[in-house]
């Protein structure tokens, strides 16, 4: 048996998706810059996709644009927001995704803007009174960067009241929401979120596909330049076939996303049921209760010779799951997540993911792989 635990990395494509893809790459190869009747084609197959992903968020269609990916587009938000709508402070948090942090310390470091990290506690929650009295301070032009959903942990920021906060102090909203976009309902207008991102291989959809929301009140200029396409905003030909799979895993997650939810976070709870039942001292990072995502479980184990090799071994085992942790230079160390929330460095942290393709008896194999694995059985 092969068991994929590592849905939060990226996830399996829905069949249907491989085939509405193929059919095509086979049958609407046009250019959608063309007039002809090839690439007036290929252009509604892309405009079908804007309106899905506009459904999906409640935004205009002319709000919504295809990019590469969440990482592109979370990159041209921040720097163009910098450049073009002379934002001068960004405030984000120490748990966001590297995409986040690093664009960042370019701003930061080559003196472009000022950049403030409000705290998080030990279970990733975001300082919501920090952020409060960080935005009634600032006198200048600010900017709020701050993720849904951790990828990491799970835990969940209450994006409803931190684009409250950023109206009340008319501060922009930027959300990278890669980890719950198709699993959690998101509205940008009820949440004030001037600038949101997303990935299609976040939700069964293909690689090298993702989309950035642009509030029409606050539109930046191109962050690649070139041709005139997706309304001037990226240049390039479009992904078509790419595009029209990220649109058709959308619609499917979307469609049955309170039934997944369901579903896997059952899935959760058993796994977690029986490793508390199995294992000593066995710890969990982030919110357990409340806002958090059902399908991550960042677990973390004590300190042994045996936990040490633990991923590797459940590879072996025919388990895929994620470290915790970062290597550099051959050292492994806590990934700056759990940095921020106060791991223990000394145990061993493995992230379990979740899909709907997942079963309770991959949860019951993967329990009684581990129980091989560690010296911590009880």
């Amino acid at each position: 048996m092969r068991v994929y635990l590592d849905n939060a990395s990226t996830t399996p494509m829905f069949p249907e998706v491989i085939e509405h893809m193929a059919e095509i790459m086979r049958e609407n190869f046009g250019n959608p810059s063309s007039i002809h009747q090839h690439g007036r084609k290929a252009k509604s197959i892309i405009e079908y996709a804007r309106k899905t992903v506009a459904k999906v968020i409640n935004a205009s269609i002319g709000e919504v644009y295809f990019t590469s990916s969440a990482t592109e587009a979370n990159n041209m938000i921040l720097k163009n927001a910098v450049q073009d709508l002379g934002i001068k402070n960004i405030i984000s948090s120490p748990t966001e995704h590297h995409c986040v942090l690093h664009t960042l310390d370019y701003l930061h470091l080559s003196k472009k803007c000022g950049v403030q990290y409000v705290d998080v506690d030990a279970y990733g929650n975001v300082d919501y009174a920090q952020l409060e009295k960080f935005l009634k301070k600032s006198t200048i032009k600010t900017m709020v960067s701050i993720m849904h959903g951790n990828n990491e942990i799970g835990t969940m920021a209450d994006i409803q009241r931190i684009g409250k906060l950023c109206k009340d102090n008319h501060a922009l909203f930027h959300t990278d929401s890669v980890q719950t976009i198709g699993k959690y309902d998101i509205d940008v207008q009820a949440n004030n979120i001037s600038f949101l991102s997303g990935s299609a291989h976040k939700f069964h959809g293909p690689k090298g596909n993702g989309f950035v929301f642009i509030s029409n009140e606050n539109i930046i200029s191109p962050f690649i330049h070139g041709g005139a396409q997706e309304r001037n905003m990226r240049a390039g030909t479009e992904n078509v076939s790419g595009i029209a799979g990220l649109s058709k895993a959308l619609e499917r997650v979307s469609h049955n996303m309170d039934a997944n939810r369901v579903n896997i976070l059952h899935l959760r709870n058993t796994f977690k049921q029986k490793l508390s039942e199995y294992f000593e001292d066995i710890k969990f990072n982030g919110r357990q209760d409340g806002q958090f995502m059902a399908h991550v479980l960042s677990v973390s184990f004590p300190p042994g010779p045996k936990t040490d090799m633990l991923v590797i071994n459940l590879d072996i085992a025919g388990i895929s799951v994620s470290s915790g942790s970062a290597c550099s230079a051959g050292i492994e160390e806590d990934s700056h997540v759990l940095k921020a929330i106060g791991h223990d460095t000394e145990r061993k942290t493995i992230r379990f993911s979740f899909s709907e393709f997942n079963t309770e008896e991959e949860i019951i194999y993967t329990v009684e792989k581990l129980k091989g694995l560690t010296n911590i059985s009880k």
